[in-house]
């Protein structure tokens, strides 16, 4: 069943109510951004019932004034589906899993040493490095992004996996692929260079220098242009602001974390915020 365009509307309009009451109705739909504007998507079949109804209730129903039917929830797209419909997600995930396989969760430290920020060698009980100037020097550009692909342990990979799922699939339905592609690879750089310059040449990596990029980027994109796919419940963004301080204090170290790589999550949620500053204002100029 195809779907059309129904409404085509400001991204300044509110469609949150709107949006609630089609959730209710379980009508199929989805909101995407289009030319500087909110486009409501809908079965053909249903499109004029759902322009009438926007015509009637163009701020949802939020006294509940329709009798709508209770009916079974709507069965969830399966997993395949929503990685067809997440390729750009689900690609920078597999390719954390695969590095996770082939490193051993960072036990082998000679493959390791092929996605590190710094290449070095193991002499005796000692790690020693290279130069930025020197793998930088040699043609290994790939270094500087490739450490969000590297994890240390189940939880690491696992956490870090699940966020990126939730935060990376928000930005690619609305901003698309690309974008998230470009977004990812610019918080990795920044993070990672970000916790060299304070740490030193050490061992680092992970996705969560990434995961607070996209989280700032979609937090101050929401509040210049507002759209529901990037409305985050305020717990979470709560929550991870909590997790930030509490890893700047270092508690989160000392009750048995391990090291954490401070700087890269400082260093992504402030370039993540910047760019969704910049997102949100041309797309709110574009709007106007």
């Amino acid at each position: 069943m195809s779907a059309v365009a129904v409404l085509r509307l400001p991204l300044a309009t509110d469609l949150s109510g709107f949006v609630k009451l089609l959730q209710r109705m379980q009508v199929p739909h989805r909101v995407s951004e289009e030319a500087g504007e909110q486009v409501l998507w809908v079965p053909e079949s249903i499109s004029e019932d759902v322009r009438g109804l926007y015509q009637r209730f163009p701020q949802g129903d939020p006294e509940q004034q329709l009798d709508i039917p209770q009916a079974s929830a709507p069965a969830r797209p399966g997993f395949v589906q929503q990685l067809r419909s997440s390729p750009v997600t689900a690609l920078i995930l597999l390719l954390s899993l695969a590095v996770c396989g082939i490193t051993l969760l960072g036990d082998n430290l000679q493959t390791l040493s092929w996605f590190t920020f710094l290449e070095f060698r193991v002499v005796g009980d000692y790690i020693q490095f290279s130069s930025l100037a020197d793998s930088l020097a040699a043609g290994q550009w790939w270094r500087l992004v490739t450490p969000m692909l590297i994890h240390f342990g189940f939880l690491h990979i696992a956490m870090n996996g699940m966020w990126y799922w939730e935060l990376g699939r928000r930005i690619e339905m609305r901003q698309g692929g690309i974008n998230l592609l470009g977004l990812t690879l610019l918080f990795s750089l920044v993070s990672n260079y970000a916790q060299y310059y304070f740490s030193g040449p050490t061992l680092f990596g992970g996705l969560s220098g990434v995961l607070y990029g996209l989280l700032g980027h979609c937090w101050i994109y929401q509040l210049l242009a507002p759209n529901p796919i990037y409305r985050l419940p305020r717990g979470v963004l709560v929550m991870m602001l909590v997790w930030l301080l509490l890893c700047l204090s270092g508690l989160v170290s000392m009750i048995g974390f391990g090291e954490i790589a401070n700087a890269a999550h400082v260093g992504g949620l402030l370039i993540g915020c910047l760019t969704g500053l910049l997102g949100g204002l041309y797309s709110r100029r574009r709007a106007l």
